[in-house]
């Protein structure tokens, strides 16, 4: 099977970890946010839970693109506020504004993450969220990161990761300060995104190449490093032929206006329509060999495809 993503495989000593708040949490939040270019860093144990926490109880109205996972949905929802949908097919595999509260953004980098993004995307008081869910760019057992250069941000969020408390390591001393949540980056989920940020350098370096290859078979201009989508025609049929060849397709992702679970007005978002009928992604890892890309390449030309517009 030419998987879509590689997952790798790790064995983790669990006995040398202190308990889920081991140092290796600190270290692995300051050599992110060091990496991005921001000051301040929290691990949350997942970037659903991340935008939840920055959203909490704000009773706002935030619009996001109708082609989008639907945790961030459930995300702004649960966190009790109201959701809106805009026709953009475009930010996939890229960072977006998730809202703009006026004097500070929340940007979902969920699906990117690159050397000095903080700094060169975002103003000091703005909030960026990273994902460590096992298929993106740093996997890892799930987790995100919430970063900022703003200190108090950060500290409150700290606060709110671990059950409401200021945070010590030694538990005694522990003092609660708000009814918190149990979201917090542990010591595993830091351990593992750890040592696939180590290969994120050759990791980009092989996509990239992978990417190229793709891009000149079938004119396109992707840039994605989590990635690599396009639209077919006749798409059952196209997945069938990629079972049949033993090649992983995905599907990213639906049309969430569509789904009365989310949205109970009718709404025309025709790009988005289009492209939930339509897209699909193809095997894009640091894996794939010359000869995964021949068989990718020859199953897309063999059915034939439209460029994404």
């Amino acid at each position: 099977m030419i998987r879509l993503f590689n997952i790798n495989d790790y064995v983790i000593d669990t006995g040398a970890l202190t308990g889920l708040h081991d140092h290796i949490v600190d270290e692995f939040e300051q050599q992110i946010a060091d990496f991005v270019g921001a000051k301040y860093a929290c691990g949350v144990s997942s970037a659903t839970n991340a935008i939840f926490l920055a959203l909490q109880n704000k009773d706002i109205t935030v619009e996001v693109p109708s082609i989008i996972p639907p945790v961030v949905c459930n995300a702004i929802l649960t966190s009790g506020n109201h959701v809106a949908f805009r026709d953009d097919v475009d930010w996939v595999g890229d960072s977006y504004v998730l809202h703009n509260f006026g004097d500070y953004k929340l940007v979902d980098s969920a699906q990117k993450i690159v050397e000095n993004q903080f700094k060169l995307e975002c103003d000091p008081q703005d909030l960026m969220i990273f994902s460590f869910y096992p298929t993106k760019p740093i996997g890892s057992f799930d987790g995100a990161l919430i970063v900022s250069d703003d200190k108090k941000k950060i500290e409150w969020f700290k606060i709110l990761t671990k059950n409401g408390m200021e945070f010590y390591h030694q538990s005694w001393k522990r003092k609660a300060v708000v009814p918190g949540f149990k979201m917090y980056l542990n010591a595993i989920q830091a351990y593992i995104g750890n040592e696939n940020y180590k290969k994120l350098e050759s990791k980009y370096e092989r996509l990239t190449e992978v990417r190229n290859k793709y891009n000149s078979a079938f004119n396109l201009k992707n840039d994605s490093c989590h990635l690599y989508r396009l639209n077919v025609e006749n798409r059952k049929e196209f997945l069938e032929k990629a079972k049949e060849a033993g090649i992983e397709i995905g599907i990213h992702y639906s049309a969430i206006h569509l789904d009365p679970i989310y949205c109970k007005d009718i709404l025309s978002l025709p790009k988005s329509e289009v492209e939930s009928e339509t897209t699909i992604s193809l095997p894009f890892n640091e894996c794939l060999s010359e000869e995964n890309i021949h068989k990718v390449v020859e199953l897309v030309r063999s059915h034939g495809y439209f460029k994404n517009t």
